[in-house]
């Protein structure tokens, strides 16, 4: 995933700054000379809106079979606000590590990437309103009942991607951690019993039991916390960003977004 994990409080003041905009090539963005921001009306005037995603990050951005359409939930998002803004949505694929210089080089006009806001990317960026919430999980088998809370963890043992922020609120909370490389291996050994649980991101275990049924599994205990995902937008400017954050709005108003959640994920995780 491309989220992090952020305290509520944080998330309050980031909520309170969430404007902002890209231009559709360097010569596009905004003058800071006069002040101009041409963002919004040179992607009206193109009638395109060009998105930089990933393409190989299932189930947000990816090509259905492998070789398919591009498809997903963070493209079925960035088609259905293209659409609100009266324009043509066109895809550019890059992988994860070059994305941001693309948006920065005006190679693109947003990106949708499952883009968590942080404080480092609030500092350099600029997003729109979140159109994706998602908060920390416990998974365990569903007939488990000895692990109830992230305290209950204490002297079980969890499967952890070790680099990952999951397995530092696992260890904090007592758990003995067995070091993974990523949800496959961490969800198979508490399927199999090898350990008690696992600590992921609630989007990655909704997306697993909505392909796999999964029905030997659930959710034990969720964090308050929640991380939110927004379309990202080069710093200087904030017509665009502002003119998708409305067309976000429109999709939540009249369900569409609900939908999509429920299309991908089988729950509402646009709010």
């Amino acid at each position: 995933m491309k989220l992090r994990f952020i305290p509520a409080a944080l998330l309050s003041i980031v909520a309170l700054t969430l404007t902002g905009c890209s231009a559709s090539s360097a010569d596009n963005a905004a003058d800071s000379t006069t002040g101009t921001d041409d963002s919004l009306s040179s992607v009206l005037d193109a009638g395109t809106l060009v998105i930089g995603t990933e393409g190989t990050y299932r189930p947000f951005s990816f090509h259905e079979d492998g070789s398919g359409e591009l498809t997903g939930y963070d493209v079925e998002v960035a088609r259905a606000v293209a659409t609100e803004l009266g324009v043509d949505a066109k895809f550019e694929e890059t992988q994860w590590d070059a994305i941001f210089a693309g948006l920065t080089a005006g190679r693109w006009d947003t990106i949708a990437n499952q883009v968590s806001i942080t404080p480092e990317r609030l500092d350099a960026y600029k997003f729109s309103t979140p159109y994706t919430y998602s908060t920390g999980v416990i998974v365990v088998p569903s007939d488990n009942t000895s692990i109830t809370s992230f305290a209950s963890l204490d002297g079980k043992t969890t499967a952890q991607s070790l680099t990952s922020n999951w397995n530092t609120l696992a260890t904090e909370s007592g758990a003995t951690v067995e070091g993974v490389e990523g949800w496959a291996q961490s969800v198979a050994l508490v399927e199999q019993g090898r350990v008690d649980a696992t600590v992921n991101d609630k989007l990655t275990f909704l997306d697993y039991q909505k392909t796999n049924g999964a029905d030997n599994l659930k959710i034990a205990a969720e964090t308050e916390e929640r991380s939110e995902s927004a379309f990202a937008f080069a710093k200087d400017g904030t017509a665009l960003a502002d003119a998708v954050s409305e067309a976000l709005a429109t999709l939540s108003a009249d369900g569409t977004l609900a939908e999509l959640s429920d299309k991908y994920f089988g729950a509402d995780v646009s709010q």
